[in-house]
């Protein structure tokens, strides 16, 4: 007979695309998630998955029972979270998805503070560039994303506005000046972040006149950490496009200096989605609410 353990394990299995990414989850060694999941399978003298080259892959018993388990699952943190409303508190699991530089610098003290509040909750922050995968994963309640999103069929909240604004260290203006109008852009070096699927080097650029600007720009230096390219250009290496957030201060303190501030770039607004197995959950719609206030 399976108990709640084994359906928690199995879950994490499923949602991996290895044995090895499923342990990496569970925080045990590879032999150990293999040995429990022959455990699992002799109990039921099915076979759940195959492993093979190219990952792990459920059979369809294997895939019943993940999908069964995570219905019986839901319902059983659903019924806790329930009792715990009935005497006044937020309880249970709170598992949010955040991107690498915003979830560090501003939902993880969020969190921290919500978690201080109500301390029956068990917090969980996973930080990825990835929020499609992390989906597909279906181990989270609360998914933080910068920028926009196609219609992923979840339900979305805006938690705060954001900016996307060119910006350049004082030493590089000294040295190069800054450029006029958009077109300029071409005779300077850019930096871009690389962090998803996204045509980093197509920007778009509007003014107040309703005139809009397409550009195809060609980077002199890039990475996949936002901080390292807000640092690069700190140091003078050029110009950076960058969320309103991760140089609020920087500007402020004119440690950057704006570029092209007639012209804007689409917004990338801070959004929150919601899982629909968890949506309706007091502790989702409490944390919710609780980071609009934080990052407003």
């Amino acid at each position: 007979m399976l108990n709640l353990t084994d359906l928690r394990f199995f879950q994490a299995v499923a949602a991996a695309p290895s044995l090895a990414a499923a342990a990496r989850l569970l925080n045990v060694t590879p032999p150990a998630v293999t040995q429990r999941l022959a455990q699992i399978e002799h109990k039921l003298q099915l076979k759940l998955a195959d492993r093979g080259p190219t990952g792990l892959r459920l059979t369809a018993e294997g895939g019943l029972l993940a999908e069964r388990s995570a219905t019986i699952l839901a319902d059983l943190d659903g019924l806790s979270e329930e009792l715990a409303e009935r005497r006044g508190a937020i309880a249970g699991a709170l598992r949010v998805v955040a991107p690498f530089g915003y979830g560090r610098l501003k939902v993880a003290p969020a969190l921290a503070t919500f978690a201080l509040e109500h301390p029956e909750l068990a917090p969980s922050l996973t930080l990825t560039e990835d929020p499609r995968g992390a989906m597909r994963t279906d181990l989270w309640d609360v998914l933080i994303h910068v920028g926009r999103l196609p219609d992923l069929g979840v339900v979305q909240q805006k938690l705060a506005p954001n900016r996307r604004l060119l910006c350049a260290s004082p030493s590089y203006a000294s040295r190069n000046g800054l450029p006029k109008t958009p077109y300029d852009l071409s005779e300077h070096r850019i930096g871009v972040v690389r962090e998803d699927q996204a045509d980093v080097t197509l920007w778009s650029l509007s003014n107040s006149n309703g005139d809009t600007k397409l550009l195809r720009i060609h980077p002199s230096f890039e990475s996949n950490d936002g901080e390292v390219i807000r640092g690069w250009a700190m140091r003078g290496l050029g110009i950076i496009e960058r969320s309103e957030w991760s140089v609020y201060d920087d500007l402020r303190e004119e440690r950057l200096l704006p570029v092209l501030p007639d012209w804007t770039l689409p917004d990338a607004d801070v959004v929150a989605l919601m899982n629909p197995r968890s949506v309706r959950a007091a502790r989702i719609e409490a944390f919710v609410s609780h980071l609009k206030t934080q990052l407003s």
